[in-house]
């Protein structure tokens, strides 16, 4: 039957069903490459072509004025690896990633689960609530933290010392024992929202009839969660940590507007401390700027993250499947 009706197409002058197919099947992609097309142009002039340009930059010594011409080969990553106090940036970036990103998953899961309950009046509002921060500028924010903890106006410093828990104003951004601990709460609030869609998202695939089941099993909410939340959350949650990780990584703004790496490079981060090179400003070694010098910074901190996150990709994959194994037997 089929071999006649493709010999009475062919016959009468048409394709086949199949070909009919192919060709449907290569107008589609056609137009999905159509749509890809803009994005693929701005990723390949403003992503793709900057690392490449740069790489090239690593080899010379140059200010960003002209063309480069004074080459110095791999003394710029001689430089760079010689540098306390880029190693200093970087151990201050993963400070800030070891408390961030830990502290941001756990409050966010548990938000999620609260927001989550069908039963929660105004879940939408408290959705909308939680993600503001991430939708306003993390300069207007370092801004208005500046002006909370200055010491000029109603700040916090007032507040504290009309409830006596200080005896005199304290200089939070001036102090290196304060100045991390606040880019971290505040980088905690300003991205958590994040995090929480993403958790939100994962806990709304999972069926609720498996809730329903387990509750006539006589399950509590803390097996659920062990039982349920957790094994169907896994595969997300990779996802999700290693967004996070990235995310922190490149924190950056947020540094620049509230201490610019100081004082005395006790928030430098590694992107603070390529801008430095790059522009110039309060980094010690970066009085003049070195277009070169920041171009091999930001390669070898590319390196590094590169590795970080195939290290991190792989742990997290084996520990999952560690964990389906052993609860399958």
């Amino acid at each position: 039957m089929v071999l006649t009706a493709v010999r009475e197409d062919v016959a009468a002058g048409g394709p086949p069903p199949a070909v009919r197919r192919r060709r449907r099947r290569r107008r589609t992609y056609l137009w999905s490459y159509v749509y890809l097309a803009p994005m693929m142009v701005l990723l390949l002039g403003f992503v793709v072509y900057p690392i490449i340009a740069s790489l090239g930059y690593t080899f010379y010594k140059w200010d960003g004025i002209g063309d480069p011409t004074d080459f110095v080969g791999l003394d710029n990553f001689r430089q760079i690896v010689d540098d306390s106090i880029f190693w200093r940036s970087l151990g201050h970036t993963f400070v800030y990633a070891a408390f961030v990103v830990p502290i941001q998953l756990v409050l966010a899961l548990a938000l999620a689960l609260v927001l989550n309950n069908k039963r929660l009046r105004f879940a939408s509002f408290y959705r909308t609530l939680f993600f503001l921060p991430v939708v306003t500028s993390a300069a207007v924010i370092g801004v208005v933290i500046q002006l909370l903890v200055s010491n000029f106006g109603e700040s916090i410093n007032d507040l504290l010392l009309k409830v006596h828990l200080i005896d005199r104003p304290v200089d939070w951004l001036g102090d290196p024992h304060f100045a991390m601990a606040i880019i971290i709460l505040v980088g905690i609030w300003h991205t958590f929202g994040y995090n929480l869609v993403y958790f939100l998202a994962g806990l709304q695939t999972i069926p609720e009839e498996l809730y329903e089941a387990a509750r006539l099993d006589g399950a509590g909410r803390v097996a659920m969660f062990r039982y349920i939340t957790v094994p169907m959350l896994r595969a997300v949650g990779v996802v999700i940590v290693v967004l996070a990780v990235i995310g922190t990584f490149q924190i950056f703004d947020l540094v620049q507007v509230l201490t610019s790496g100081g004082p005395y490079f006790s928030t430098e981060v590694v992107n603070t401390y390529i801008y430095h090179l790059a522009f110039g400003g309060s980094n010690a070694n970066a009085v003049q700027p070195d277009i070169g010098l920041a171009s091999a910074a930001s390669f070898i901190y590319g390196l590094l993250l590169i590795g970080f996150s195939v290290v991190q990709v792989v742990v997290l994959r084996s520990l999952a499947r560690r964990r389906g194994t052993g609860g399958g037997r």
